[in-house]
């Protein structure tokens, strides 16, 4: 692999509980190519949205080291992280996090708001247009349904042109036909803007559309499959 887009070695993190400090991660080591389409897969508790905070930038690892676009995530601050995120990154929940008191299209505009662009209201109906929503550009996330507001969150996640792509079990909130648009949509994205693909699922039928499969067990890497 020439140049992986997102490498980690032996990345390890650890979070203080109650009963004192817990292994989240233990030793990962990985690359991801440009471009490439990730599942992640395995049990619950397994450590898959623990990884993926840590890809980003969301947790600082215990140890080890974490390098994004040739970023060292380990040594920046938590400004410059979030910089970072909104320069290059798309995140998307299980449950949505849209703003309630802002519309679809400022929900949509407000990663473009933060990086000054003056375009952002006319980039968003764009992006909303995209995911099939342009005629809910003025509806509040408690007046549409549960996979619309998906839709939303995925069209938020593109309107940067992010190089990365990060999506936390984002059907699992849904049923199964949302769960298959939303899907269609997260993929129809990637496709189109050329981003690489990072997603935490339990479905196999989802994981088998991507690139390559990694599996987790107790914080550690257990398989990588390219279907």
């Amino acid at each position: 692999m020439t140049d992986p887009i997102i490498s980690l070695v032996n990345a390890k993190l650890s979070l203080m509980g109650n009963a004192g400090t817990v292994d989240i991660l233990r030793g990962i080591s990985l690359d991801i190519a440009r471009g490439e389409t990730i599942g992640l897969v395995g049990p619950s508790g397994s450590g898959k949205s623990s990884l993926l905070m840590l890809l980003g930038g969301l947790e600082q690892a215990s140890s080890g080291s974490v390098s994004v676009l040739g970023h060292d995530f380990t040594t920046m601050s938590e400004d410059a992280l979030a910089r970072f995120r909104r320069q290059h990154m798309g995140v998307v929940f299980q449950s949505f996090h849209l703003i309630p008191t802002m519309t679809a299209l400022e929900n949509v505009a407000t990663p473009l708001e933060l990086a000054g662009a003056r375009d952002a209201f006319e980039r968003a109906e764009t992006e909303l247009a995209a995911v099939g929503l342009a005629s809910r550009a003025g509806h509040f996330p408690a007046q549409m349904s549960g996979g619309e507001q998906q839709r939303v969150a995925l069209a938020r996640a593109a309107v940067t042109r992010p190089d990365i792509l990060l999506a936390d079990e984002p059907t699992g909130n849904l049923d199964g036909p949302n769960g298959d648009m939303v899907m269609n949509i997260l993929f129809d994205l990637r496709d189109r803007h050329g981003a690489t693909l990072v997603m935490v699922t339990h479905a196999p039928e989802i994981a088998a559309r991507c690139d390559r499969t990694i599996r987790l067990i107790d914080g550690q890497l257990a398989q990588a499959t390219t279907e």
